[in-house]
């Protein structure tokens, strides 16, 4: 499945703001993120239609195991981007803000050689 830059972000958020809440609700991902109401409840409304996120009748919002699978995947690849980033003198905020962009749009080969990088360097 092909998922749009934006979903990937939000389904990342989904995941971060589980680990920290253990339930959220759209609100959360408002507060998070700082995008409008209508445009979270869209984002919301698309990913449960690709069948990525649950969500029960309280509002609570869970990853499906394919969500899940893409949360995880680009939260790892935004802390190993990270990582590197900070590794050749980038400070920590510049940092995480370019491996937000970065993560999904580097390619496997690329992401995959700086991974190796990190890893043999930490």
């Amino acid at each position: 499945m092909k998922i749009q830059e934006s979903g990937e972000m939000y389904l990342e958020n989904i995941l971060v703001l589980r680990d920290r809440l253990e339930k959220v609700r759209s609100i959360d991902i408002v507060n998070y993120t700082g995008y409008s109401k209508p445009s979270i409840s869209r984002a919301v409304k698309l990913l449960k239609e690709d069948g990525l996120i649950c969500i029960d009748n309280s509002g609570y919002i869970t990853l499906t195991e394919s969500g899940e699978s893409i949360a995880q995947k680009i939260l790892a690849r935004h802390q190993i981007l990270s990582s590197f980033l900070r590794s050749i003198g980038v400070d920590g905020g510049t940092a995480d803000d370019d491996a937000c962009r970065m993560e999904h749009v580097i390619s496997d080969v690329t992401y995959d050689c700086i991974k190796s990088f990190v890893e043999k360097n930490n």
